[in-house]
């Protein structure tokens, strides 16, 4: 019996449902890798000096298609979050209270969505990606390529340090707690969750890794929705972004509004696109 046959057997409709669901999502998968080897085959004849005529000749295809194959799947901004399998480091809280007594960590829902969004656009322009949770104390290696970071300077406090590199936007805390201020305007952005209302503000940006070879894409809110809110912002607008500024540095703040269950609802732009001149 074949696996169509074997998932037709099923006699429950909604275990019948999810097999067909996962076993699509397993085809797709293949087809993209299978989609990426051709387009790599087909680049690598065009490299070593074969026209289009003859690739299709020697491919069974026809010259068109060849053309159409070489370009499919390479929207240009998807260099804008890397070349290989994107991997987005997440900040944990501690979690208390486990049953063993053994330490644990637990990462928050905006947070998990913030990565699947990121995920979802990464996978759309043909790149893969991987979830990487930062133990609490927040301690995630910087110093390589393909990355985005996910959560406040809170739970991941090595990232103010690295910030000092941003000449326009900083994330403060005082009294009145985490705030972050635009030192170009001479403004600073409390949340407004702080005061009861389903609003937050987050950073974008790209900063430098700290041995100063690579750079990496950061999305952070003053709250768990203000990252989500971030991360939405990004992918939105990567198109746009890598237009404007191809992989130079940048920061923005942007505003998150979500429901009453902490999903976004809308995000914009607060400030203006600061760039940073190498």
């Amino acid at each position: 019996m074949d696996r169509l046959e074997e998932i037709q057997a099923i006699p429950d409709p909604m275990e019948r449902a999810r097999k067909v669901h996962e076993a699509i999502e397993d085809l797709q998968k293949r087809v993209n890798g299978l989609s990426a080897v051709r387009r790599n085959a087909l680049n690598e004849l065009a490299a070593q000096g074969l026209t289009p005529t003859q690739i299709a000749e020697g491919v069974g295809i026809s010259r068109s298609r060849v053309s159409q194959l070489r370009s499919a799947g390479l929207r240009a901004e998807r260099v804008f979050f890397g070349t290989g399998r994107v991997t987005v480091a997440i900040g944990s809280k501690p979690e208390h209270g486990r049953r063993d007594g053994k330490p644990g960590q637990v990462v928050s829902k905006q947070a998990l969505a913030a990565y699947v969004a990121i995920e979802d656009s990464v996978r759309s322009l043909g790149l893969d990606a991987q979830q990487e949770t930062v133990p609490p104390g927040g301690l995630v290696n910087l110093n390589r390529e393909n990355l985005v970071v996910l959560c406040s300077v809170r739970l991941l406090p090595f990232l103010g340090q690295v910030m000092a590199a941003d000449s326009h936007l900083e994330f403060l805390e005082d009294e009145g707690g985490w705030y972050l201020r635009d030192k170009s305007g001479e403004k600073d952005f409390r949340s407004p969750a702080d005061q009861g209302e389903s609003r937050d503000y987050g950073y974008v940006g790209r900063l430098p890794g700290p041995g100063g070879k690579t750079t990496f894409l950061y999305a952070a809110g003053i709250h768990a929705e203000g990252t989500l809110g971030a991360a939405k912002w990004l992918t939105d607008n990567a198109a746009d972004l890598y237009k404007q500024l191809k992989l130079q540095r940048f920061s923005t703040v942007i505003e998150a509004s979500y429901d009453q269950d902490g999903n976004v609802t809308s995000t914009k732009q607060v400030t203006e696109l600061y760039r940073e001149v190498s």
